[in-house]
């Protein structure tokens, strides 16, 4: 179901749009959504970005462009979760060029930088830098990089390793 006050940038490929809830946000040019997403009603998400299946993204939460999304990444925005009260809706921001692994988990109120990499399984509880490298529970920085040409020579460094 796509709601009729979707704003959908142009060029917006949804796998499968009867496999998705995408309630009153803003998706932004040439951007990919997989099918069995959820995404609430005022998310943000910018240009170019790639939100792979299954994942969540709630109210307050702020994707910039060119941001990778992994399969079932939850994003929550109530730390303290209770019947007694309305839930409480921190912005989450996810910087340009940003890439979360599969079943991340995003706590609500953070941010996290640019070209940051979240591996697979992590659980954010804290703002992760630019150029960081972050896993586990709770996420932890394992890598930092002094400049965007480090982290993408480490990148294509693991990526032929990957496949030889």
């Amino acid at each position: 179901m796509i709601d009729p006050d979707v704003k959908l940038g142009a060029r917006v490929k949804i796998y499968n749009p009867e496999q998705v809830n995408i309630f009153g946000c803003t998706i932004g040019d040439d951007s990919f959504i997989g099918p069995f997403v959820e995404i609430t009603r005022g998310v943000e998400i910018g240009a170019r970005c790639k939100i792979e299946s299954h994942s969540f993204l709630c109210t307050g939460v702020i994707i910039e462009d060119d941001v990778f999304i992994g399969h079932g990444v939850m994003f929550t925005n109530d730390s303290y979760p209770r019947t007694d009260r309305q839930v409480v809706h921190p912005k989450t921001r996810v910087k340009k060029f940003a890439s979360l692994g599969t079943h991340a988990t995003i706590l609500g109120g953070i941010t996290i930088g640019e070209h940051a990499v979240i591996g697979a399984g992590a659980v954010v509880t804290k703002d992760i830098p630019d150029l960081a490298i972050a896993i586990g529970n709770p996420a932890r920085i394992v890598r930092r990089f002094d400049s965007l040409a480090e982290f993408k020579t480490y990148i294509q460094d693991r990526q032929k390793s990957a496949t030889q």
